[in-house]
């Protein structure tokens, strides 16, 4: 099977950036090919080919796939490593201070225990959702996720962290438990009651991107009642943020949106009640020294009373790690 193998050193992305370099490895990458064949293929001598296939199968590039040897003429076929390359490479300050990178669901409390801990270590957020955040975490583009991904058996998280991580890896500790439901205008003038008001035809609803967790449960819910996608005004519109969610409605761009209680309390919303869910941090156990400033920090009760101060949360299980 054909494979992709992701380039991590900046020695590959030197090696890369060298147009000549990238020209040789693409070739090796359809079929394998002698320093002869490489050179009439390229117009160069072979003697200069052989000077980049050195530094490229130092880089782990290239390999030698064959050796022929013909009438008492010794041949080597070299190839590329792989049949495509993925350049993924983040480049992050250097300090005292470490800098760890967090992929995933969009939290308030979390954004609270990033503040305090900015004096032990920068973190710097991505939000891409719970489904986006678990794949940048595998594939090694951040240290955290967090997720709150509805499992098929009501709970949450454990299954697909399994299967994603099927040789684990990775540790899964509880943030907190949130209330989401519906975010409202204020004074809710246009009398939303449920998810069923949402297929009316003077109600643009705001919907969150997809791959997160707050639309998993969304699609999951509408197709249970049998509310179509497609009457949903505005379903393909579609924000990253709790935040930005609440300003959004805030601002008249919506009438409704789905989002925790939290977010509906900071920007002055009306709010109906949906759910509760659980919320967890996944963390790589490779960078687990950095990170232990946050699991301490977890569990201090000073911290649990700022998540309880956060409407519609509850720090009960914060800090609790989740067996899966």
């Amino acid at each position: 099977m054909n494979d992709i193998q992701p380039i991590r050193t900046f020695e590959q992305i030197k090696l890369l950036a060298d147009s000549r370099r990238m020209e040789i490895v693409r070739l090796l990458m359809g079929q394998a090919a002698t320093l002869s064949q490489i050179g009439r293929a390229i117009g160069k001598h072979p003697a200069w080919v052989q000077h980049h296939i050195k530094a490229l199968e130092a880089g782990g590039l290239v390999e030698i796939s064959e050796v022929r040897v013909t009438a008492g003429v010794t041949e080597k076929f070299y190839r590329a490593r792989a049949s495509g390359f993925l350049l993924q490479e983040m480049i992050l300050p250097q300090g005292e201070k470490p800098t760890l990178v967090f992929s995933g669901s969009h939290d308030l409390a979390l954004e609270r225990l990033a503040e305090r801990l900015s004096s032990q270590l920068t973190l710097l957020t991505l939000p891409v959702g719970s489904l986006n955040g678990l794949v940048n975490l595998r594939q090694g583009l951040c240290q955290i996720s967090g997720a709150h991904i509805l499992d098929e058996s009501g709970g949450y998280n454990t299954a697909t962290v399994r299967h994603l991580f099927p040789e684990h890896g990775v540790g899964l500790v509880t943030l907190a438990w949130r209330t989401q439901g519906l975010l409202l205008a204020p004074g809710n003038p246009k009398d939303i009651r449920s998810l069923f008001d949402l297929g009316r035809e003077d109600v643009t609803f705001l919907n969150r991107n997809p791959g997160s967790g707050t639309r998993i449960w969304l699609e999951r819910e509408l197709a249970r009642i049998g509310q179509p996608f497609g009457l949903v005004r505005g379903f393909e519109n579609f924000v990253h943020t709790h935040s930005e969610a609440a300003r959004a409605i805030r601002h008249g761009k919506a009438d409704v949106t789905l989002g925790i209680q939290a977010a509906a309390r900071e920007h002055g919303l009306g709010f109906l009640p949906l759910f509760e869910e659980r919320y967890d941090l996944v963390l790589s156990l490779e960078a687990q020294s950095h990170l232990a400033p946050l699991l301490d920090d977890l569990q201090t009760a000073s911290f649990r009373h700022i998540v309880e101060s956060l409407s519609g949360y509850s720090a009960t299980h914060c800090g609790e790690q989740v067996q899966f």
